[in-house]
């Protein structure tokens, strides 16, 4: 459309019909980049959102017969229930235990291991260290396992070697003392060298002039390690941390229900398995079993919102949003 003065001149459904022509083709270069993200939108979309509508169960007591929409509604029953059931302080305790134990040294391992392997000078030892250390991420936790059992069981290499000089043997996979030492060291083990992958790829956009002005100054490695290369992975490091944060009373659910034997049970059953213990090996507890499941949700988003909040103070650049 076209006035006196030549220039083009638009209604407003043209106007829209333009901008609308101009978003699709700013999106159309990235269309592929789209169609290859669209099969992991869906497999959260019907893995993750879509079955948080079955939380509604947590309100009701839910039967097979009644179905979900037509089960009683019995409010907060259930979460009353499970605060004072007696179990609730135990299970509750061990898995702020491990999730605890697992922040301060599963966490930090990976960083501390990634900082060495960055300060190592012969390349091809580093690659070598590099792929020996993330090979136990494949393994299932079975074979883990059955690697500590045959070194820590009775007739394990450990106490073999204990009896051929005498000494007692040890209970080391029955003692309850000993399992979240031994939980908390398998993890180590098995994630090192795969948690560190992230933390070499951030340290390779380090810029290097600041290493060599360090060292104009007179700074040795240590001093390099904490001034410039912690530094230059800060901003990564509070993203993992709160991802951890997040997933701080998901206790490696497959791990401790491999490691569990009744001689540890006190120390070992954590929120996830008493979810699978009172819901599925339970008669009909899948109300309760999911009213327990969503306390501890609201419970981990509580302290990712918290921890959230302390990193953008901390560093503008340290939150996930």
């Amino acid at each position: 459309m076209e006035s006196l003065t030549g220039k083009e001149v638009y209604s407003q459904p043209d106007a829209i019909d333009r901008q609308k022509g101009k978003g699709i083709k700013k999106l159309k270069p990235y269309l592929p980049l789209y169609l290859l993200f669209l099969p992991v939108l869906i497999y959260y979309l019907l893995f993750s959102y879509a079955p948080m509508a079955g939380l509604v169960i947590a309100f009701k007591n839910y039967n097979f017969l009644d179905g979900i929409f037509h089960s009683e509604w019995v409010g907060l029953s259930h979460f009353r229930r499970f605060l004072q059931n007696g179990d609730f302080w135990l299970v509750f305790k061990n898995t702020v235990l491990l999730a605890g134990f697992r922040l301060a040294v599963v966490f930090p391992a990976p960083i501390i291991f990634a900082v060495l392997l960055n300060e190592m000078r012969f390349s091809r030892v580093k690659r070598i260290i590099q792929t020996i250390s993330y090979l136990p991420h494949f393994l299932s936790w079975v074979v883990v396992y059955a690697i500590c059992y045959n070194f820590l069981s009775d007739s394990g290499l450990v106490n073999s070697i204990l009896a051929y000089f005498g000494m007692e043997k040890i209970a080391f996979l029955g003692e309850p003392s000993l399992f979240r030492p031994i939980f908390v060291g398998s993890s180590v083990w098995k994630e090192l060298g795969w948690n560190a992958i992230i933390y070499l790829a951030a340290l390779t956009r380090i810029d290097t002039d600041l290493y060599e002005a360090a060292s104009i100054d007179g700074a040795n490695r240590l001093r390099r390690i904490w001034h410039v290369t912690l530094p230059g992975i800060r901003t990564i490091v509070s993203i993992m941390l709160l991802m951890a944060l997040g997933d701080i009373l998901s206790v490696s659910f497959e791990q401790v229900t491999i490691m569990m034997n009744p001689m540890v049970s006190s120390v070992a059953e954590v929120i996830d398995y008493y979810v699978y213990r009172v819901g599925l090996l339970g008669a009909n507890n899948f109300s309760y079993a999911t009213a327990v499941g969503f306390f501890r949700s609201i419970i981990a988003l509580t302290v990712v919102i918290i921890a959230n909040v302390l990193a953008k103070k901390i560093d503008e650049d340290g939150g996930i949003w």
